[in-house]
């Protein structure tokens, strides 16, 4: 159905009880309604682990796709969506969570600071994907070289200990301190400005700017808890030649800061691994804060440009991952390394063309809350301000126009051509075609589309006060 609310948007909305509740502008009662509606029906209900850790997903079909696990970057999103929600309890949980069990492995992090050639073996970095219910690693092959996953751990941390009416909840003990200046000393042993790390989409290595920024504001964010005393980071250090933690600190954010100003507006720049969009370059306006306003309009324009489709948002140009008829292929070609999948498609003739690229649901809660901020920002009655607000009630609208209405039943990924019917009131991972037809895929729903617009959904709170 096309979204009658602005057809400049080319969204659709897939959910015919949630329809008649999009307006062109909202009202606090418009918004609660809609939030009664999505509390109703539980589309954005969260269950935790016992360990106060989230599941990639919540489907039946998890075991398939491996979403049963634990992500470090969904986590984060999820504990930070709850952080914006006022439910800050659940949200230190969740990070107390992520400390146990990075305190758990750290030996991975001290070998490769003794060690910093260790790196290139992704299999002794940081696992990033890890059972939750026992903490413990996954024993397969898996592209683990994810600095930006480490740099959100430590951005929201930190975030979350500057709090003081959080401090019970995250402690910042011996332990806490120890291992959160084992992460300053792990960038600065893999040298992360310049590291070619598999990032967002966990695929092959680049020197990327989107990772680049989360270590970035990660670093900040720690530094800000330094310069305010409320942590004691000196004589934590695994190495012997250890330099004062506020010189290190500092420097490790100045070499971050110069890459990125190199590197922006691309996501990668070098030669072998080019790429001019990728829309994880948006987390780096919101809600990490990373990039100036110059940076940060081009990227916003960069996406809308080159990634914004009918049904959500590409996360790069020629992505292969859930690319047309992706349910076909056989789970060995599902689950390859990056890689490998691209080499099989393209021996196969099935190179991603242009505009089938999957799109995604995690991007237009994510510019909302970015021109939210810019309209919360603006003087009263300010003209550029009423674009902003507009922008973000449009991107909202395409956010809840992802919902989910019932009556998709799709094939199984992982190879198994079992029909899956798609359950209503829930936030996809993506749309993906499925012959000629977008339909949300198995991985329905995913929490961090879920975290995301809960995220929306609070700023548009506060852009209506």
């Amino acid at each position: 159905m096309k979204n009658k609310i602005d057809c400049q948007s080319q969204s659709q909305i897939q959910n015919p009880v949630l329809e008649p509740l999009l307006q062109p502008s909202y009202t606090s009662a418009d918004l609660a309604a809609i939030q009664t509606l999505l509390a109703t029906d539980g589309t954005l209900a969260f269950k935790a682990t016992q360990r106060g850790l989230f599941p990639a997903a919540a489907t039946a079909d998890s075991e398939n796709t491996g979403y049963q696990y634990v992500w470090v970057r969904d986590n984060v999103y999820v504990a930070y969506a709850h952080y914006m929600i006022g439910e800050c309890e659940i949200a230190a949980r969740t990070m107390a969570g992520l400390m146990t069990y990075f305190q758990k492995f750290q030996h991975r992090f001290v070998d490769i600071i003794n060690h910093p050639e260790l790196k290139e073996d992704v299999m002794r970095r940081p696992n990033i994907r890890f059972d939750g219910e026992s903490l413990t690693e996954l024993d397969e092959a898996w592209e683990h070289a994810q600095n930006d996953a480490l740099g959100y751990f430590v951005w929201l941390y930190c975030k979350l200990a500057a709090e003081d009416s959080l401090r019970l909840q995250i402690p910042l003990e011996a332990a806490d301190c120890e291992m959160l200046r084992r992460f300053v000393d792990y960038f600065d042993a893999i040298r992360y400005w310049e590291d070619a790390d598999s990032g967002h989409w966990e695929e092959g290595r680049k020197v990327s700017a989107s990772s680049i920024g989360v270590v970035v504001a990660g670093l900040r964010e720690l530094r800000s808890l330094l310069n305010a005393s409320k942590i004691n980071l000196s004589s934590l250090s695994s190495r012997s030649d250890a330099e004062p933690t506020a010189n290190l600190l500092n420097r490790l954010v100045q070499n971050g800061e110069a890459a990125l100003n190199k590197i922006l507006p691309w996501e990668c720049c070098t030669a072998e691994h080019e790429r001019r969009y990728d829309a994880a370059l948006l987390y780096l306006i919101y809600p990490l804060k990373v990039v100036s306003r110059a940076q940060a309009e081009n990227i916003l324009a960069d996406v809308q440009a080159a990634l914004t489709g009918d049904y959500g948002i590409a996360r790069y140009p020629y992505d292969s991952f859930w690319c047309r008829d992706f349910q076909d292929l056989e789970k060995s070609i599902q689950t390859a390394q990056y890689t490998g999948r691209e080499q099989w498609l393209e021996s196969h003739n099935r190179a991603v063309k242009r505009g089938e690229e999957a799109q995604w649901c995690i991007f237009d809660p994510i510019i909302s809350a970015i021109y939210g901020e810019w309209f919360q920002a603006r003087p009263e009655n300010d003209a550029e301000g009423a674009l902003y607000l507009a922008l973000q009630t449009l991107h909202l609208n395409r956010a809840l126009g992802q919902i989910t209405g019932g009556g998709n039943v799709v094939l199984a990924g992982a190879g198994n051509n079992q029909p899956v019917e798609i359950p209503a009131n829930r936030c996809p991972e993506l749309y993906y075609l499925q012959q000629d037809e977008y339909v949300p895929n198995v991985s329905t729903p995913l929490l961090w589309t879920q975290a995301n617009l809960c995220i929306a959904l609070k700023m548009m709170e506060r852009s209506l006060v």
